[in-house]
This record gives C-alpha cells, sequence and structure tokens, in this order.
C-alpha cells in the first residue's frame, strides 16, 4: 500500500505543479496591468544598446547584464504615472565586490555608531539596484544588501534638510530580503506624497512622507552594476 499512496502524493504534486503554472499562465493579478510582458521591453524606452543589456530569458524573466556603459543601467517606462501599486520580483545574481556598510536606526534614519562615535557597519556583498517613482532618483526605492534591508528611500534619508520624521520614515523598520539568490515579492504603492513599500508579506516603509515629490513621472529600473534579475512586474493606476 505503501507505494500507493506515494503514487497518490506524486500525482497530486503534479496536479499542484500544473495548477500553478496554469495560474502563472492566466497574467497579472484582478485590476493590474503588465508593466513587463515577459518577451520584450514593451513599455520602456529602450536604446538599441539597453536592449542588449536588458535581456529576456526563458520563463519571462527580465535580467540586467552588468557588462555595459553606465548610462544603460536605467530602463525608463515610456508612460508617466501617479498614484500606483507597483507589485514586483526581484532577485540578485552574479558576483560582487565586498563592501562595508553601514548600520541605520529605523527610529532616526541616522547610521547608527558606538560608544566612540564610530559608524556601525557590517562587511557585506555590494548588490544595489532600485524602482525610481514619479520620474526622479530622490525617490527611488532600493533594492540592495545593506544590513537595513531593501525598500530604503536614500535620497530623502540623506538628504538633512527634510524633517527626521520624513527621513526615520523612508528607513526600512527590518530587514525582510531573502537570502542572496533567491526571489524577493516587492509591492510599492504611491498615492499623493505617500509611499508604502511591502517586501516578502511585510511592510517595511509604512506611509512614509516624500516631500515635494512629483505628482506624476516615469517608472524607471535600475541597477549600479551587478548581475540582477526582475519577472511579474505587474502595475496598478490609482483614482
Amino acid at each position: 500500500m505503501t507505494w500507493m499512496r506515494m503514487a497518490c502524493a506524486c500525482g497530486l504534486g503534479l496536479m499542484f505543479c500544473l495548477a500553478m503554472r496554469v495560474m502563472a499562465a492566466d497574467g497579472p493579478p484582478e485590476g493590474f496591468d503588465q508593466l513587463f510582458n515577459g518577451k520584450d521591453l514593451t513599455h520602456f524606452k529602450a536604446s538599441e544598446a539597453q536592449k542588449k543589456q536588458w535581456t529576456i530569458k526563458d520563463g519571462g524573466v527580465l535580467e540586467f547584464n552588468p557588462a555595459g556603459k553606465k548610462g544603460e543601467m536605467t530602463l525608463w517606462t515610456e508612460k508617466e504615472y501617479g498614484d500606483l501599486v507597483l507589485s514586483l520580483d526581484w532577485r540578485w545574481v552574479g558576483p560582487a565586490n565586498k563592501m562595508q556598510r553601514p548600520y541605520l536606526d529605523p527610529a532616526t534614519g541616522d547610521e547608527k555608531k558606538d560608544a566612540n562615535g564610530k559608524v556601525m557597519a557590517e562587511e557585506v556583498l555590494e548588490y544595489d539596484s532600485g524602482v525610481y517613482v514619479r520620474g526622479n532618483s530622490k525617490s527611488q526605492i532600493n533594492m540592495w544588501n545593506w544590513p537595513c534591508g531593501s525598500g530604503e528611500v536614500y535620497g530623502y534619508r540623506t538628504d538633512h534638510s527634510q524633517p527626521q520624521e520624513v527621513r526615520a520614515g523612508v528607513t526600512p523598520k527590518k530587514k525582510m530580503d531573502k537570502p542572496i539568490g533567491e526571489w524577493n515579492h516587492m509591492v510599492i504603492t504611491m498615492k499623493g506624497d505617500r509611499l508604502t513599500v511591502e517586501l516578502n508579506g511585510e511592510e517595511v516603509i509604512t506611509n512614509a512622507q516624500l516631500p515635494k515629490v512629483p505628482a506624476k513621472g516615469a517608472i524607471a529600473l535600475q541597477d549600479h552594476g551587478q548581475g540582477f534579475e526582475l519577472k511579474n512586474i505587474y502595475i496598478k493606476e490609482l483614482k
């Protein structure tokens, strides 16, 4: 009877995998549109050089190849967006250099320091990318391997002309990134000048204010020169 149970379990497992493939083939979740169709760079303003650097792999994966000119690292959408929900999966691939990166205090947005006033840091593999919203780099939501975790908005956190409440608000509450090489799921919500970022099922940025952020602008996928993959990039415009 054991072999029968095993055969039944395998059959159920196969049915489940097939069902998941059918669900994946159904396209974006209800209310969302495909920003990346898994086949080409429709919806993006891609030069011929960028088409060589941002390539599509089997399974609908968009891969950034780090070999190329710096100006090709930022891929902009043709359309401008205002209030939105952007959902995407991403992961790091390939080698990276080791660098010292600081710990951040979520309560202040400042770098943590020890008793002697020295910035506390950790040596990490330097993976770094992000998503620009509203057409500018200041409102870039970072995906990276810093100790604070992804979701941070560097342009606002490091702007000391901003109130500390703003700088703290764009600092991740905790690191929710999966190990390098595994897929991360991120959901970015922009409404007015407020940003919420969910990473792997937990909010790391909640209703953070981005003062004077433009009301509308293109979205950009950006990489700092490491191997980077994305898939399932869906968008919903909010009224």
